[in-house]
């Protein structure tokens, strides 16, 4: 389903013209982007793992099971090429690099929860859905 069938489905849902949203290319792209970010294997993960503060790589990676080491890397400058996370190193002597969300990290955590409330909120309707479609 391509991100304007699902304007226009949820527009007829509601009422509501959610074309307006993302009237610019450049806001639909980056709505794609985040989208795709979400979707990921790792990124919710990664900030969630974030979510408790600053933390050390090796502890990150042991926080996000079963990541590796290139995909933990690759997630983490993804996030912070979206402004997301920041990487912090530290003049020491073995090097010290952490990692915490930022601001606007941290501001993803509302929308975030509010759709693991919605999945909360609709999980029978899902499975039942899931099990008609696979029965």
């Amino acid at each position: 389903m391509t991100l304007i069938t699902l304007e226009t489905s949820a527009a007829a849902n509601d009422g509501f013209d959610h074309g307006d949203i993302c009237e610019l290319p450049s806001t639909r792209e980056l709505v794609e982007d985040v989208f795709t970010m979400t979707s990921d294997r790792w990124s919710m993960r990664v900030i969630r793992a974030l979510s408790g503060g600053p933390i050390r790589f090796t502890r990150l990676m042991a926080a996000v099971d079963g990541v590796s080491h290139r995909m933990l890397t690759r997630t983490l400058r993804s996030l912070e090429r979206d402004g997301l996370v920041s990487r912090t190193s530290y003049p020491e002597s073995p090097p010290r690099v952490e990692y915490e969300l930022t601001a606007l990290g941290n501001t993803f955590s509302e929308p975030l929860r509010a759709f693991i409330q919605w999945t909360h909120d609709h999980q029978v309707e899902i499975e039942q859905s899931r099990e008609r479609f696979d029965g």
